[in-house]
């Protein structure tokens, strides 16, 4: 039955071992102690363990060399790497799950890994640095299709624009200083307010930094004074007073 089956991912055809291990355990006689059962010897053994240390970081590790287009290859398919990294020769540390770029130590991307072939996979925050010197790149930009939905409507109406490219070139590079999340919400309120511009971006930014609500969208009309301003013309009198 087993041979038959199918899982969606490694997740679900672990989460079934375990189960499927731990009836065995209940199942089968303990091969020294045919009396019990193997769950009922671990029970007892399990209060005499020494505390478990730090898990084992179970990876091989792999050099590859980074693209011209930000890419590495594993296995068939394409991976993406911040654009500082080209052709760069990267740690690349495979786990069952995952795939992790190192440079100098450090952790410069990390992908889920895909059992396909011929994939190319991206991270459109990846390349926010080519599109600040390059912002042509972001009109036949295969990465950037990749970004959440808010942010490819505004580029979307920016680029029917000249200069839009420039412009939304901006909005990308405050992902690195103030987050995605505050992005995607600056946007977003940008679009609602039918004015989706850089400026109008980056000043929802600045404001939600600051504490400060975002300004309200002003209705159509004349908007309304709180003050009525006075016709009272002796007002102009005063300023003539000599004051001494």
């Amino acid at each position: 039955e087993a041979a038959e089956r199918r899982w969606s991912d490694l997740d679900a055809l672990n989460a079934w071992l375990v189960e499927r291990c731990r009836q065995s355990w209940d199942e089968s006689a303990h091969p020294e102690w045919p009396a019990l059962s193997v769950a009922e010897v671990w029970q007892d053994e399990q209060a005499r363990l020494m505390p478990c240390p730090k898990p084992f970081d179970g990876y091989v590790e792999h050099q590859v060399r980074v693209s011209a287009t930000s890419l590495i290859h594993f296995q068939r398919n394409r991976y993406s790497v911040p654009t500082r990294h080209v052709n760069d020769i990267l740690s690349l540390r495979v786990y069952p799950q995952q795939l992790v770029l190192v440079a100098d130590g450090f952790e410069v991307a990390r992908h889920a890994r895909s059992f396909e072939r011929e994939q190319t996979f991206y991270d459109w925050q990846h390349y926010i640095e080519l599109v600040e010197t390059k912002p042509g790149a972001l009109r036949n930009g295969a990465p950037f299709k990749t970004m959440p939905d808010a942010l490819q409507t505004l580029q979307r109406h920016l680029l029917r624009h000249p200069g839009g490219d420039r412009v939304m070139t901006q909005v990308l590079a405050a992902v690195p200083v103030h987050g995605l999340d505050a992005v995607l919400v600056a946007a977003e309120m940008a679009l609602e307010a039918g004015r989706p511009s850089a400026e109008h971006v980056l000043n929802v930014l600045a404001r939600l930094k600051d504490g400060v609500g975002a300004l309200e969208p002003i209705e159509a009309g004349v908007p309304a004074l709180r003050q009525e301003p006075r016709a009272d013309v002796q007002r102009y009198d005063s300023l003539r007073e000599v004051r001494t």
